[in-house]
């Protein structure tokens, strides 16, 4: 069974993340394609551009942004998906570029592909 982590991308890569995967529909600013050590970019599971600017990140509109966005992985099968791709890694560390580590998409997706595992 594939453990999935989280991580922001500006963190130091680990020996333990396993494959390294961004899902973020945009590039993040200030990182080198050689620093982030990528091994994918999986755009098809970040929220849509609609969603998340509807979002900017505001912690109030955060259990909203998760509803919506669990309905955009549910309808596009992307984040289902994305579980079967990555089903023969130990280990997957999805990659984003949030500052608030309590309010961001990532939390969302880690638990929707830990639900679908």
């Amino acid at each position: 069974m594939t453990e999935f982590k989280l991580k922001r991308i500006q963190e130091t890569p680990g020996v333990d993340d396993g494959r390294r995967v961004l899902v973020d529909r945009l590039w993040p600013r200030g990182i080198s394609k050689q620093a982030a050590r990528l091994d994918e970019w999986c755009k098809d599971v970040a929220p849509s551009t609609q969603l998340r600017k509807w979002f900017g990140h505001d912690p109030q509109r955060f259990a909203e942004f998760s509803h919506r966005y669990r309905e955009e992985l549910a309808t596009s099968g992307a984040a289902t998906e994305f579980s079967a791709r990555m089903a023969g890694y130990q280990t997957v560390t999805l990659l984003i570029a949030a500052r608030d580590q309590q309010h961001n998409h990532g939390l969302v997706l880690l638990a929707v592909l830990r639900e679908l595992a």
